[in-house]
């Protein structure tokens, strides 16, 4: 298994540039470059090109973009708003050679039934998955642990790749956003291992299932998430490609960011081996 880092662990302490140099220093393989924030601020005084540059003459490598957000249930304008954007995702993946692009669900305090949930999510990313195929990117359905999300549990993710039934539309499985809302061990030992396509790896203060927040994110092996089902369930259904360690945690923001950057690659390191050989270390 490989090592990723993404930049929420050090989103407001840090920026692109460095989090590159500090993750290259400590071996990681990966980053999960932030579309949202990091990505426009680095192009505010660097190109795309020479981003390709860096990642050209160095180890660490794009692993995903993250993240097309709210990707489902739009009115048309916002349907027409994330082709567009995930267009542009695509042309920027090629020059840098990103394999997956993360897509987040809708998050609304609206109620929508899930059979309409499930209509759009397949819908759309069945479109994207043709826009995709050209360009050699997957797409990473990123199913959120929290009520208001319209995809919040690993199953009904899972039910939705599935019914897309693409080779490129697969999942990301988020300890954290696991955890939050219940999700079952049960249906990710029945889950295809080729159709999860990151790991994000992490953990969480011990609160009530359905109250958790991102912020709640401790060190992976620091909280109350059962890592070593997770992880062996993994194991057994086939999945060892990439571990990306994501954190929110206020605290954490306060360190400097290399010795936050260090801190998730060793605290990541001693709960993966258990399970998993390590590329890199």
């Amino acid at each position: 298994m490989k090592l990723c880092f993404n930049q929420a662990t050090t989103l407001e302490n840090s920026n692109l540039v460095k989090d590159l140099k500090h993750c290259e220093k400590h071996g990681y393989d990966y980053i999960e470059i932030r579309t949202m924030d990091k990505l426009p601020e680095y192009l505010e005084k660097h190109t795309i090109e020479e981003l390709a540059e860096f990642f050209n003459a160095n180890h660490i490598k794009p692993l995903a973009f993250n993240a097309l957000v709210f990707f489902n249930n739009r009115d048309e304008n916002g349907r027409k708003a994330i082709i567009a954007e995930f267009k542009n995702m695509m042309n920027m993946a090629e020059k840098l050679g990103v394999k997956y692009v993360v897509a987040v669900p809708l998050v609304t305090e609206a109620k929508i039934l899930k059979e309409d949930i499930k209509n759009s999510c397949v819908e759309v990313l069945a479109e994207l998955s043709e826009i995709a195929e050209p360009f050699g990117v997957k797409i990473a359905v990123e199913f959120v642990g929290h009520p208001q999300c319209t995809v919040n549990t690993f199953g009904q993710a899972y039910d939705i790749v599935e019914t897309v039934n693409r080779d490129n539309v697969g999942l990301v499985l988020d300890c954290f956003h696991f955890h939050a809302m219940g999700s079952s061990l049960e249906d990710l030992k029945k889950a295809d291992g080729q159709k999860i396509f990151i790991l994000h790896i992490d953990d969480t203060e011990d609160f009530p299932i359905g109250s958790l927040t991102d912020e709640d994110r401790v060190w992976p092996g620091h909280g109350a998430i059962d890592l070593d089902s997770i992880l062996s369930i993994l194991k057994g259904i086939g999945y060892s490609d990439v571990a990306s360690v994501e954190l929110f945690r206020p605290e954490y923001y306060e360190l400097d960011a290399e010795e936050a950057i260090k801190t998730a690659k060793e605290t990541t390191i001693q709960v993966i081996s258990k399970y998993f050989a390590l590329q890199n270390v």
